[in-house]
């Protein structure tokens, strides 16, 4: 019988629990379609720290290399790293993880050459279906010849070209905590900031995809509350944590208080605005704070809204020639990192900024951080439909608001806005909210939760 994907080929990526969902068996499979629809000739492979990493990623390189094509494998390394290998070298690229998910699941996020997505409309959905059929009918036929596996260690070469998209000259000495949750940036940090004048205290560097101190997701304010005891202990300038594939950074500032990645998005946008003569396109999705077009067009940007999603955001990159683009999750993309993302890089322009002044980050970033914003709510709901309809309802009559159904629906009035979102993969709406003052935030988000939990 087939095997039914549909639980873990997901829009942008493959992700389930091993053995259960998926197994080397399936990951062969996965290399075989992988090569077949993309059609190259090489590929490159690279995969995290969880236990079940090192056999999926190889099972997956024997799959290709059976159909005739070559295989790069660099083996542990972050997301970006392989984004970097995919890039530099040329060639499609599969990363074995799954991200912050526990440590019984694993996944592929894959990419075209030059680190182009691959998602459920460009190739994703292609290559579910010959893995569906050939789990039926048995592996394709192996090529004459078949390809060759060799390592290559890109790890140093990853590190050079980060360091020289940021002028990191003036860097003045910073003490910095970094945790990176026993994931890929214990692996990559060391590397990637050596012979920076910084006092490194390290936390969770060791590689364990159990990880046995907290999940690998500094979105959850519960998984940075370590970070943030350190960092007022250290009296550091700053704290960083990164996930569990390292792609994705947050920062805390030298009072221990999380920064919003709104703020860091418009701190990097001013930054790259700079470096490209004052400008340039800056893609934003919608549940940024409003801090980032004004910050955009403030330093001579033109900033675009668009989607929650990074596939959404890497399109628009390519489609608009962007320069830079952030999302609220803390996922940060370079027009000179082939449009992909990278915490890393987003993490040197923090070092760059507050090392280049002589002022603590919580006033560097005042600038960037204007409004007060309730983070992402999730409610579980019977009905996302009749949810959202109660809440056009209840708004869609006042002359002094805005309404539009980009992603969900945003409500927008002159002193706030909030956007109410259905996830694509469980029962939920998502709440965002943000205004001037705490007091209008906290009303506007108590309103809306009202409708959205009757």
């Amino acid at each position: 019988m087939a095997a039914d994907l549909s639980t873990i080929v997901k829009a942008y990526d493959v992700r389930g629990v091993v053995p259960d969902q998926w197994d080397e068996p399936l990951a062969e499979l996965f290399g075989a379609a992988f090569a077949q629809v993309t059609g190259a000739d090489a590929v490159v492979i690279g995969h995290d720290m969880r236990p079940s990493s090192p056999g999926l990623s190889r099972a997956f390189a024997r799959g290709a290399a059976a159909l005739g094509v070559d295989v790069t494998e660099i083996g542990l390394c972050s997301t970006d790293q392989l984004y970097y290998a995919s890039g530099a070298l040329n060639l499609p690229g599969a990363m074995f993880t799954a991200s912050h998910n526990p440590a019984q699941y694993n996944g592929i996020k894959m990419c075209r050459a030059g680190a182009a997505p691959v998602g459920q409309d460009t190739g994703l959905a292609e290559i579910r279906e010959l893995v569906e059929a050939w789990s039926e009918s048995g592996a394709p036929a192996p090529a004459a010849t078949p390809g060759t596996i060799t390592h290559r260690d890109t790890l140093e070469d990853y590190a050079a070209h980060l360091r020289g998209l940021v002028d990191l000259t003036s860097v003045r000495p910073l003490k910095v905590v970094v945790d990176a949750g026993n994931g890929m940036g214990g692996h990559t940090v060391p590397t990637v900031f050596a012979g920076l004048p910084l006092d490194l205290v390290p936390m969770y560097f060791e590689l364990d995809g159990t990880f046995p101190n907290h999940e690998a997701n500094p979105l959850d304010p519960a998984n940075i509350v370590d970070l943030q005891k350190r960092v007022r202990e250290e009296g550091a300038d700053l704290g960083i944590a990164f996930d569990g594939d390292a792609d994705r950074c947050f920062v805390v500032d030298e009072r221990g208080d999380a920064v919003s990645p709104s703020a860091i998005t418009a701190l990097v946008a001013s930054r790259e605005l700079a470096r490209h003569g004052g400008k340039g396109t800056v893609i934003h999705n919608l549940i940024t704070s409003w801090s980032v077009p004004e910050v955009v067009r403030e330093n001579g940007g033109t900033p675009v809204r668009t989607r929650v999603g990074h596939s959404f955001i890497k399109a628009e990159m390519a489609r608009s020639g962007a320069i830079f683009g952030g999302e609220h999750s803390a996922h940060y993309y370079f027009a000179d990192f082939w449009n992909a993302d990278t915490g890393m890089l987003a993490a040197l322009h923090v070092l760059a900024a507050l090392g280049g002044q002589d002022g603590p980050l919580s006033g560097l970033l005042a600038e960037y951080d204007r409004y007060v914003g309730s983070g992402e709510i999730n409610s579980t709901v019977a009905d996302q439909s009749d949810r959202l309809a109660a809440i056009r309802s209840a708004y869609g009559n006042r002359e002094d608001l805005t309404l539009d159904d980009l992603d969900g629906l945003t409500v927008s009035a002159p002193d706030w806005w909030f956007n109410v979102r259905p996830s694509n993969t469980e029962p939920l709406l998502r709440l965002n909210a943000e205004a001037r003052d705490e007091t209008t935030m906290a009303k506007v988000r108590d309103e809306v939760l009202a409708i959205i939990r009757s």
